[in-house]
């Protein structure tokens, strides 16, 4: 009987993420799969197929036209594609065509996500890509965290420009910038390195400890502690945050490369958290008269290098004036 007389079936696209572990389908896939009367996969390397195996699935290694695969579901029988991480488009045009043409009945055609992209679960790729530039390009292969360093210090200057421009698209470029950083060091701390002490780490290391690190600096969110303010919350993190570093002065953890007004604002602002009473050391010279500057921002609320930032933006648009430029 030719194959137009008879009911025309359904054609399953069950497309998986990559993402996601292999085997982790959703309930109506794995239904859909078992009911099926044939399942195909074009890939003979898809990672889906030794699960599909070990659960009693037979899938049928081939890659059927649009044609051969309406003919496959004659008859009121359903074949189920597991689509490749492309998706199967000279298939699904096929597809397409012959619906357009009106000359066979089609069968009915479902698209069935099988497993979703957790958020988040782009990162795996990003890793991923680095892993492999990490092995095979020249230049990233042979990079330090000491050869690095100089890029993050930029790539954090550019995010606060973003910021300040308050350009979204410029943001998240730069945001992605700075997570290159954080992924580029992750890699290479997995590497053994003679020269540095300590483990080699990698980036679920990495991930790990500053989830260990949230969680317990948030006993107000994961915990039975409560918060009901902004200053609750601080409150918090700061206790916190003293028992885990145990340090012997609040001067301890504050970085000194830092540029010079925030250095200063920071030291203010753990001085004054810390309730002492400290005053500025006497000295001649424009040093001494913006260290006083910057403990004034900082007791008044204001980041002083953000406010000389803002002041230099403005003067830059005043010199760019004095050029002509508009």
């Amino acid at each position: 009987m030719n194959a137009e007389l008879l009911a025309p079936g359904r054609i399953v696209l069950l497309t998986t993420s990559h993402r996601v572990a292999p085997g982790l389908l959703s309930w109506p896939a794995w239904k859909a799969l078992h009911d099926a009367d044939r399942v195909v996969c074009t890939d003979p390397r898809h990672p889906q197929l030794p699960y599909l195996r070990e659960a009693g699935v037979t899938v049928d290694r081939a890659a059927p036209s649009a044609e051969e695969l309406i003919d496959a579901c004659a008859g009121d029988r359903t074949v189920v594609v597991v689509a490749t991480g492309e998706g199967e488009p000279g298939l699904t045009d096929g597809l397409a065509r012959l619906a357009g043409s009106g000359r066979i009945t089609m069968p009915d055609l479902e698209l069935l996500p099988a497993s979703y992209d957790l958020p988040g679960a782009r990162l795996l790729d990003l890793v991923q890509v680095m892993d492999r530039i990490r092995r095979e390009c020249p230049w990233s292969s042979r990079q330090t965290h000491k050869g690095l360093a100089k890029y993050g210090i930029e790539e954090a200057y550019e995010l606060v420009e973003a910021i300040e421009d308050g350009d979204r698209t410029e943001l998240r470029e730069e945001l992605g910038d700075v997570l290159l950083q954080v992924v580029f060091h992750a890699r290479i701390a997995e590497e053994a390195d003679p020269e540095e002490e300590g483990e080699p780490f990698s980036i679920d290391d990495v991930a790990g400890t500053i989830v260990a690190k949230l969680i317990h600096r948030h006993p107000h969110v994961f915990g039975d502690d409560s918060a009901e303010t902004p200053e609750d919350v601080k409150a918090h993190w700061l206790r916190t945050k003293a028992e885990e570093k145990q340090r012997d002065s609040v001067t301890d953890g504050v970085p000194l490369g830092q540029p010079g007004l925030a250095l200063a604002a920071k030291l203010a602002s753990r001085t004054r958290t810390a309730g002492l009473d400290v005053e500025l050391p006497a000295g001649e010279g424009v040093g001494y008269e913006l260290l006083a500057l910057a403990v004034r921002a900082e007791a008044a609320g204001a980041d002083p290098e953000a406010a000389l930032r803002a002041a230099a933006r403005a003067y830059r648009d005043a010199i760019r004036a004095a050029e002509g430029h508009a």
